[in-house]
């Protein structure tokens, strides 16, 4: 019996609590002293951590950087271990007294060096005002050890690896959230500036606040600079089909001839595909225009109550395989090329075998970019799934329900909090700066939300129980999944320090399909590593020896030599001859009275907030 409480993981709402109570508290400040005299945190008389210890396990009296009693002279962290594993985990003992004693020495030496203290190698302590005040410099530096001895202690931990994982995660959502540097109280350089500007940085930092909490998320850049199809998303194009689920856009052509085998992208729809057209200097979408390819995308509604019961099945049946077929019919091509990005990619796959299943071959090759299908190596993520949330989910969404795509996003962030949250949370609120316009992080911030059922089903035939790759195992669309009678052509991407999907995550999709595959390693991660224009002249890739796909990833990588730029240049010499002969391009957008230009691209569903 599942019971009704999410069974989220806990280091994840109290990282989400901490955030909320922080902010409560300068709401709270905003309110008793508005104006310039309003600051974004605790007073110096007030308990400065009032809002971290409320959401601490009973019994853990903690301070933000301090080290709070306890047995052996350190912290009661044996709760928050207990949490995040989900059962009593024990410490490996020798390593617990090595631990307790280079923590002393460690800290006596901080003693001895007082007013001597040197900088602090971490870049949220290195402005001169960290280092010019001896006590936030103390500060600094006894935070970092707190954290090591933390994290040593993590490392203590005897358990299966994906224990010791979680309890690493826990902790490390805990140190993140607890430096001194989100607290005026302890920043000293929210102080100084706040003297410096004689207090218009905190002003500004509660307008940046209250501003938030109307939008409702931290502001990651300006987004009152950008506008979806006035300077994002403005490749030319025209939407020619649309049903409840996506619209289906054409591009103009750029060349006077175009490839006679057209090229379908299916971008995520956890995600909106203006990813994939940021900027014209950046976007992979007229890239593809340029390159001579008859291009069309799938632009996902960002889906409310009327679809919040619709399916894997009908996100597979009618949207990927009816963008499919409709390319086919605009085009009048016996097959099409197409790419999948990220979940776009799975559903392109289960797509394909359904097809396979059918006896129908549509589709010509397929690209997958930083793409799961089989779901072995999924990192950190891994760590939020297990039977408990997968069945509470289930339950949640049986009659159907939509899940919020700012609860996904937030997921998203707490993944890399000091760059995704607290870095804004310091630099918003505590040091009233406005971030810089980055359209990528615009795009970032736009969510969207998920059918309950789609995302219900998916959370267990993928991530739990693997189900994909194995034959037979899974049924979509009334037929059995089994990728071994999908024998087209494969190109595979994966980005080398991808969080979300890992380089072996990705790279296992090499032992998948058993035709022609070609693997290829971009530098950077998730999106950085595939947005990466080759104008730009950015970053590196790796190419392996042509057929030879080890099982493990790390025997492909130390084989695979490295190439410099994007690759794009790669991939799109890869996609040439699978083209066929170049034709005229066409005058006009669709085809005729059957599929008219609806509208402009980017088209509205693209523009509909979550």
């Amino acid at each position: 019996m599942t019971s009704g409480k999410d069974p989220q993981a806990p280091w994840l709402e109290a990282a989400q609590q901490f955030q909320q109570n922080l902010i409560a508290q300068w709401t709270q400040a905003a309110q008793a002293f508005p104006g310039a005299a309003a600051a974004p945190g605790p007073s110096a008389s007030a308990d400065p951590f009032a809002a971290f210890k409320a959401f601490m396990p009973q019994g853990t009296a903690a301070q933000p950087f301090g080290m709070p009693g306890g047995a052996a002279g350190f912290p009661g962290f044996s709760n928050l271990f207990d949490q995040a594993a989900g059962q009593k985990v024990k410490l490996d003992p020798a390593q617990m007294l090595k631990i307790q004693t280079t923590y002393v020495q460690e800290m006596a030496g901080l003693w001895n060096q007082g007013a001597h203290m040197a900088p602090v190698a971490d870049r949220r302590f290195s402005n001169d005002a960290w280092a010019s005040n001896p006590v936030a410099a103390f500060t600094a530096a006894t935070y970092l050890l707190n954290a090591r001895t933390l994290m040593a202690m993590a490392d203590a931990v005897e358990g299966d690896a994906k224990t010791k994982t979680r309890v690493r995660f826990a902790v490390q959502q805990w140190i993140d959230a607890s430096a001194p540097s989100n607290f005026l109280a302890f920043n000293a350089e929210a102080q100084k500036k706040a003297i410096d500007t004689q207090g218009e940085s905190i002003a500004k930092g509660v307008a940046n606040l209250l501003h938030d909490l109307k939008q409702g998320h931290v502001s990651m850049t300006d987004e009152s600079v950008f506008e979806v199809g006035k300077n994002v998303a403005t490749t030319e194009g025209a939407v020619v089909f649309e049903n409840e689920l996506f619209q289906l856009i054409e591009y103009k052509p750029l060349t006077a001839k175009v490839y006679e085998r057209p090229f379908l992208l299916v971008p995520p729809c956890i995600n909106k595909f203006y990813i994939l057209d940021l900027q014209p200097k950046n976007s992979l979408i007229r890239y593809c225009v340029e390159q001579g390819h008859r291009t069309f995308v799938v632009s996902w509604r960002n889906p409310d109550e009327s679809i919040a019961h619709k399916t894997w099945d009908n996100y597979i049946e009618d949207a990927v395989m009816k963008a499919i077929s409709v390319t086919q019919d605009i085009t009048g091509a016996d097959s099409i090329n197409a790419l999948g990005f990220c979940v776009g990619g799975t559903m392109l796959s289960n797509a394909l075998a359904v097809l396979a299943a059918r006896g129908e071959e549509p589709v010509n090759s397929a690209t997958f970019l930083t793409t799961l299908i089989d779901f072995t190596d999924t990192g950190i993520l891994d760590l939020f799934i297990d039977e408990s949330f997968v069945k509470y989910r289930e339950m949640q969404f049986a009659e159907g329900g939509l899940m919020p795509g700012r609860d996904l996003a937030t997921t998203f962030s707490f993944l890399r909090p000091n760059d995704l949250v607290w870095n804004y949370v310091v630099g918003n609120y505590l040091k009233g700066e406005s971030p810089p316009p980055f359209d990528l992080l615009y795009w970032n911030s736009d969510a969207t939300n998920l059918p309950g059922p789609y995302y219900a089903w998916y959370l267990r035939q993928t991530y739990l129980e693997n189900n994909l790759v194995q034959p037979g195992k899974t049924v979509v669309c009334g037929e059995k999944i089994d990728f071994r009678k999908v024998k087209l052509p494969v190109y595979v991407y994966g980005s080398r320090e991808d969080h979300i999907v890992p380089i072996g995550g990705a790279y296992a999709s090499t032992q998948v399909f058993p035709g022609k595959k070609r693997f290829v390693m971009g530098a950077s991660g998730h999106i950085a590593g595939v947005i990466n224009p080759p104008a730009a002249g950015k970053r590196s890739h790796w190419i392996g020896a042509a057929g030879k796909f080890p099982t493990d990833v790390n025997e492909w990588i130390d084989s695979a030599t490295e190439q410099p730029g994007s690759w794009w240049t790669d991939w799109s010499d890869w996609l040439k001859p699978l083209s066929g002969k170049q034709i005229a391009a066409p005058k006009a957008f669709g085809k005729g009275k059957s599929y008219p230009a609806i509208e402009p691209a980017p088209g509205r569903y693209v523009k509909a907030k979550a």
